[in-house]
């Protein structure tokens, strides 16, 4: 029997980062990415997970064709992005993020989380695998959830 078609999907993408090197200007740039990605993501209804690495962007976005689809374009057309490639769009049975937008770097509290994915490698070489991103999003999300004592999503 086929699978029921859905209009639900996720992309996952990644790109290099356009921001500045120095790390308060950088800072701000990326809260400013964080506030607008917030806004348009609410009245689109799109949850996402954006992970930055080093000078990379990896992002998982989901919700209705339509907006994902819109969302993607606004993210490539934006000039903090180069290089954005997508590493899979398909469509899926449900949600799995829980925020609009959420984002993540690497810090002392999540290095394992980091290093486990090693990402970082696959990303300078232009390959990274969709499930590595997407586990890793995940993991992070988790990661925060139960750090606020949420152990467990009714997504």
């Amino acid at each position: 029997m086929r699978a029921k078609r859905t209009s639900l999907v996720h992309i996952i993408y990644f790109s290099r980062l356009n921001l500045s090197s120095d790390p308060a200007k950088r800072s701000e740039q990326i809260g400013e990415i964080g506030r607008t990605a917030q806004k348009k993501n609410e009245f689109a209804v799109i949850t996402s997970f954006l992970v930055i690495e080093g000078s990379f962007a990896c992002q998982v976005i989901e919700g209705e064709r339509s907006s994902v689809h819109e969302t993607f374009d606004r993210v490539s057309a934006d000039s903090r992005h180069r290089d954005v490639q997508i590493s899979e769009w398909r469509e899926i049975a449900k949600r799995e993020f829980v925020h609009s937008f959420k984002s993540a770097q690497r810090t002392a509290g999540n290095e394992t989380l980091f290093a486990k994915a090693n990402l970082l490698p696959m990303l300078q070489r232009g390959t990274p695998k969709a499930s590595a991103i997407h586990g890793l999003c995940l993991a992070l999300q988790s990661d925060t959830m139960s750090r606020q004592g949420i152990d467990h999503l009714f997504v």
